[in-house]
């Protein structure tokens, strides 16, 4: 007889290697065959609503590592709630506006935009949305992100766009709209202005000149042959100067040097001399600031006044405390100017380009004009100091090109008109990490007004007719009327019609006797467009609720959908649009570095796949400490998958030696189990509790750990490795064995189930292999319960310091391997010599200690100071280890003098002799 056939060796088509880059896509296949999307809803639609609301990627190109890591976390907490009591759908959107599309179609696919109509333009530009989104789209579902895919929500859709022109009629008949001539970023490069969340900071290296503005009426407190000193980094701002501004509560000194007399801030005096380099200087006088109201200086360039005014925006920090004033060029130059009736004055075109205003300089480029406004400074001996500084200097998101003030027409939303309610809003939402509240906080309590016009041709037209008296007209019944043909028609009706065709049938307004009427060119900026979304998607889908539970985007979101999505649904419902926000870090390369073409860096999510598999990118994002920037490369990758081997070995495992295990006939009760059985149970419960917490509480790394750790140390490590001696030698029917099942069976349905919001794919592949089960899928079951087992403290105890002793016992075999004492572990007796609670400890265990031990011989030999010398010591036990005696058994390899002792069974231990005679 072949003793092999008499074990109970584990058995299962799960496969040991995982193949998840063939697997996973047959999977997908299979949940989008059962729609299991609609099967998840059906099954939880009686339950509360747990609504995250999805921020809409922007449709144009492949995914990156940001947006898996995004998009699967959203898909953890969707797939946990769905699981745990609550109805949890999951609607995708999409951006699609703005000139990332514009620039695509005309740079990428050479569109002549200037030979088309914008009607035409627009058509172009959402054939290639909708190309963009169904590439994302699979590349997301390939991600296993589960979701109403086939019913996202779109900005470019209808009904989306006729929402947000009743967002901005609501904000308007609040008296939120206006439009007026500010200073806002402006974009050369997209020949459009920005709005400060389309703005990123980065070096600029640009000329520093400090310069001298002689005095045309002193007022009797400067005389007219001293100067004022300003200090500058735009010096092409020059030309737009029309004022000098000084805090009226600053001392500030008239300071001879070089034979001339300056005017500079007393606490800059001593900077200022370094940085001009005066040899010597003398305070001649100090003056308080209010007293400069209304001096006037006289322009170094052109013949014209510069006047001083008093402004609380000065600060002593740098320059000279003398600021150089355009209103044209800067937000508190504008509110200064404003104060004391200066024009505002801009003379440089949409493209960057000085105007005839600029005399002397006109038609050339901006930032190439520093150079001969700065000649010509110097050639008037206005120039005091020129040398050059890096600084952290704004630039346009999207062209990464610098961005400059420019002082236009624009459309605002006035944020100062309920900024409170705001605030309000802010500290009432939950916020993860908490110092996002305190972020979103100070931004709305400094940010000015929203600038939400556009000068583009690709996105959705701001809802305004103009009378023939140029009076601006938003009324209920114009927003209405345009809101419906939106929703018939799409946005682009604005763009094929006459204004009048546009109007209600028979709209009059006294501002135009002759019923004519123009209608606005500029569209909405691309952020209220996202930022209606509370009342095109959440309001508008009868499977959605205002306000959501969960918005989770990445930390740049704060500037950008956080904010705008606050601003308009504060303004429209006077609440924020979300109960919680939850933001994550960015993806970094294995060193910490930005990820970039250029540099070769790129971790790219569909290589990934390909190569390892979804559920192991899945896998990296739960192991990482998502709301700090995040870093992923090949090896970090692949230190997952060896984790992701681990857990999945553990399922082989138990599914194995699940294989003769029918749970409705064969499972021991609680009170039959050994106490190292109801021990692993109670560890288990430890667990599913451990994960749930971690999981309401978005700790996706905890329940990563806690899981590795589980099968690592408690189920591999311990359990399961002594349990192969029951499981593959005892009968079939044996107690002990059916036993171990019964905690091997509980301990699969709850691992499956609490690692299905994370490992979808290989999950469902687990539960496809469990008979017992009825549903299609584990994603149609709710999470484990947390159970109340009776004396489960006391059990715990117990067992967690027999496992520091049995921690000790390991390190005691290894060194006796090491030193060649031993082989395997199971040609070792062990000798202990125990302290007094750890020999009352081992005399309270009724299991079988070699078992446990894994060893051929155990004995309990002495007390800890009856310990031979060569006893390996340790806090609690000392332990001597030999070769154990007698041969080792064929079949259980345990070495033991009982082999040879049944004679139809010469090289069987009398266990197995036993066992072989009676069931083979």
């Amino acid at each position: 007889m072949d003793y092999k056939d008499t074990l109970l060796m584990p058995k299962t088509e799960f496969p040991m290697r995982g193949n998840l880059p063939n697997r996973e896509p047959l999977m997908q296949e299979k949940w989008e065959e059962m729609n299991i999307y609609k099967q998840v809803q059906e099954r939880t639609k009686n339950r509360p609503l747990f609504v995250l609301h999805d921020g809409p990627p922007y449709a144009n190109g492949d995914i990156h590592m940001g947006h898996a890591l995004n998009k699967i976390l959203k898909d953890f907490i969707v797939r946990y709630k769905s699981m745990s009591g609550f109805c949890a759908p999951y609607v995708p959107g999409w951006d699609t506006h703005g000139l990332p599309i514009e620039t695509a179609l005309t740079k990428n696919k050479k569109v002549k935009r200037k030979e088309m109509s914008v009607a035409e333009f627009r058509k172009l530009c959402e054939e290639y949305a909708w190309e963009q989104i169904n590439g994302q789209r699979e590349q997301f579902k390939r991600l296993g992100v589960r979701g109403d895919w086939e019913n996202p929500y779109v900005t470019l859709d209808p009904a989306y766009e006729a929402q947000q022109i009743k967002v901005f009629g609501e904000m308007a008949k609040k008296g939120y709209i206006y439009k007026g001539l500010k200073p806002v970023y402006w974009s050369p490069s997209s020949e459009s202005a920005l709005a400060e969340a389309e703005i990123e900071y980065a070096d600029k290296r640009s000329p520093s000149i400090y310069v001298a503005f002689p005095i045309q009426d002193g007022k009797g407190v400067l005389s007219n042959d001293e100067k004022i000193i300003i200090w500058t980094t735009t010096p092409w701002t020059i030309p737009a100067n029309l004022g000098i501004s000084v805090h009226p509560e600053l001392e500030y000194s008239v300071v001879a040097a070089d034979g001339d007399k300056f005017l500079v801030a007393s606490d800059l005096v001593k900077a200022v001399a370094e940085t001009i380099g005066w040899e010597s200087y003398e305070i001649d006088r100090t003056i308080k600031g209010a007293e400069l109201d209304n001096v006037v200086a006289k322009h170094p360039i052109y013949d014209r006044e510069s006047l001083v005014m008093l402004g609380e925006h000065v600060t002593s920090d740098g320059g000279t405390g003398c600021v150089h004033t355009a209103p044209g060029h800067g937000e508190d130059d504008f509110i200064v100017g404003q104060q004391y009736g200066l024009d505002v004055l801009c003379p440089v075109d949409a493209k960057g380009y000085m105007t005839k205003e600029a005399v002397g300089f006109e038609g050339i480029f901006y930032d190439e004009a520093n150079k001969p406004i700065t000649e010509k400074l110097q050639e008037v001996g206005a120039l005091l100091k020129l040398q050059f500084i890096t600084h952290s200097y704004p630039h346009d998101w999207r062209t990464k090109k610098p961005t400059i003030f420019r002082a236009t027409a624009q459309w605002f939303a006035s944020i100062k008109d309920f900024r409170e309610d705001l605030l309000k809003a802010v500290n009432e939402t939950k916020w993860v990490p908490a110092w996002g509240e305190t972020r979103l906080y100070n931004m709305v309590r400094d940010r000015g007004d929203w600038c939400i016009s556009r000068q583009r041709a690709w996105g959705v037209p701001i809802p305004v007719f103009y009378a023939e008296n140029n009076e601006p007209i938003i009324t209920d019944e114009t927003i209405e009327h345009v809101s419906n043909l939106f929703r018939e028609h799409g946005s682009n009706v604005w763009f094929e019609r006459e204004a009048n065709d546009l109007l209600p049938e028979g709209f009059t307004h006294e501002g135009s006797p002759n019923g004519k009427f123009t209608k606005e060119q500029d569209i909405m900026d691309v952020w209220f467009d996202s930022g209606s979304s509370h009342q095109a998607v959440l309001l508008e889908r009868d499977d959605l609720q205002r306000p959501a539970d969960l918005y989770l985007e990445g930390s740049d979101q704060y500037r950008g959908w956080f904010n705008s999505s606050l601003s308009t649904a504060v303004a429209v419902t006077g609440v924020a649009p979300y109960k919680g926000v939850l933001s994550h870090g960015f993806a970094l390369d294995g060193e910490g570095r930005k990820m970039s073409k250029s540099i070769g860096n790129t971790v790219i999510p569909a290589k990934v796949m390909k190569q390892l598999g979804g559920d192991i990118l899945r896998l990296w994002v739960a192991s990482v400490d998502y709301q700090a920037d995040v870093r992923v490369s090949d090896a970090i990758l692949k230190q997952v998958a060896e984790v992701y081997r681990k857990i999945r070995n553990t399922f082989r495992f138990l599914l194995g030696n699940l294989a003769d295990f029918n749970p409705a006939t064969d499972s021991v009760n609680l009170e039959n189990l050994r106490d190292v059985d109801r021990y692993m149970l109670v560890k288990l419960n430890n667990l599913t509790k451990r994960v749930k917490d971690s999981y309401e509480n978005y700790e996706f790394a905890a329940i990563y750990h806690a899981v590795h750790n589980f099968c690592t140390i408690e189920l591999s490590s311990f359990y399961l490795d002594f349990a192969k001696d029951v499981l593959y030698i005892e009968s079939k029917e044996n107690n002990e064995r059916r036993a171990i099942q019964t905690v091997l069976y509980e301990t699969l349905m709850s691992l499956v189930k609490l690692v299905t919001p994370i490992l979808p794919h290989t999950a469902d592949e687990v539960w496809e292999q469990i008979d017992s089960v009825t549903e299609a899928s584990v994603q149609l079951v709710d999470m484990p319960e947390v159970k109340d087992y009776p004396q489960s403290s006391e059990l715990e105890k117990k067992w967690d310091a027999f496992m520091l002793l049995r921690d000790d016992v390991l390190k005691a075999l290894e060194v006796a391997r090491n030193e060649k004492i031993i082989g395997k572990s199971l040609t070792a007796s062990i000798a202990l010599y125990p302290n007094k609670e750890t020999k009352a400890l081992l005399e309270s265990v009724e299991e079988d200690l070699k078992q446990l031990f894994i060893v051929s011989g155990f004995n309990l030999a002495g007390d800890y100071n009856e310990a031979p010398d060569n006893a390996q010591a340790f806090d609690a036990v000392k332990i001597t280890i030999t070769s154990a005696d007698g041969e080792t058994c064929d079949r259980c390899w345990i070495v033991t003098p009982e082999v040879g002792k049944v004679e139809s069974h010469p090289t069987l231990c009398k266990r197995c002799a036993s066992i072989v005679s009676e069931h083979y």
